[in-house]
């Protein structure tokens, strides 16, 4: 059954950025499978409106391993009232790896979110950082600039599905987008999660999709 993408929507490209690869400092399972999909969706030409997040840290920031002596990467810690993982440095400000994947045209992009650059706060959705010291998420400029282009439906894909992709659709059901997530052009950061990240996506409205049913 194809999909036909309407002239009131976007698709969102969530941190394809080379440090979420094989070999980069967070890698996600099988990360660099959906480049060249990715890449080959954009050449299609078929969004009205095409956004990128990316992750935009500073070497200092909270979420890092480095910034907790004694930690180890992946441990869960307290923050602000809410469990915060923490991660191996990763896309750090100016760095090839905090860059647009390379192998992407990206001419068909019309903006660029950057998130986590606050040293204080982790940020996986495009739309809000996590919570923060006053206990708020504060928002990112996205729903600000979707909604000035009168966007209504948004296509998510990118990296990783189980953190990033699944806040950024979240974020989106929650503020009134209908919301399809392209399957086919996610991976997880670990693949045991993909039952109940679909699961999720089902119970919160989200539709699951492949990118080849896109018409």
């Amino acid at each position: 059954m194809s999909t036909s993408v309407s002239s009131r929507a976007a698709l969102i490209l969530v941190d394809v950025q080379p440090d979420f690869m094989p070999g980069g400092a967070l890698a996600c399972h099988e990360g660099d499978a959906i480049v060249p999909g990715i890449d080959q969706l954009l050449k299609r030409d078929i969004f009205p409106y095409v956004v990128a997040t990316q992750d935009w840290h500073p070497a200092d920031h909270v979420s890092f391993t480095t910034s907790h002596p004694g930690r180890e990467p992946f441990e869960r810690i307290p923050l602000y009232g809410h469990a915060q993982t923490l991660w191996p440095p990763h896309c750090v400000q100016d760095t090839p790896g905090a860059e647009l994947h390379p192998a992407i045209d990206w001419s068909h992009l019309d903006t660029v979110i950057r998130k986590g650059d606050d040293p204080r706060v982790d940020s996986y959705s495009g739309f809000r950082e996590n919570h923060g010291p006053h206990g708020k998420r504060p928002s990112t400029p996205l729903h600000e600039w979707l909604r000035e282009q009168g966007v209504d439906e948004v296509y998510v894909c990118g990296l990783a599905r189980d953190v990033c992709v699944l806040w950024t659709a979240q974020d989106a059901v929650d503020l009134g987008y209908r919301t399809h997530v392209l399957w086919d052009l996610t991976r997880p950061v670990s693949p045991e999660t993909d039952i109940p990240t679909r699961l999720r996506f089902e119970n919160l409205g989200v539709r699951v999709i492949e990118s080849s049913a896109l018409a």
